[in-house]
């Protein structure tokens, strides 16, 4: 049940987040939840994953568009 809960809240996050910031919450929000789950604290799991995931996502295409900048045309 708590699993449940738990990923009906990386859900409700995602709804909330655009598609690209999505990816990161999503995939973090549900690896969170799982490893919160196992220790009884789910929600506070696919929170902090949902934070922890936009974060890498973001740092990710910050890097990605550094990267496009630095390229010769």
């Amino acid at each position: 049940m708590r699993y449940l809960l738990a990923a009906t809240s990386a859900i409700a996050l995602l709804a909330l987040a655009s598609s690209a910031e999505a990816a990161g919450c999503l995939s973090g929000g549900v690896i969170g939840g799982a490893a919160g789950h196992m220790v009884g604290h789910g929600k506070a799991g696919a929170v902090a994953g949902c934070i922890v995931g936009h974060h890498e996502k973001k740092k990710q295409q910050r890097q990605s568009s550094n990267d496009d900048k630095n390229q010769p045309h």
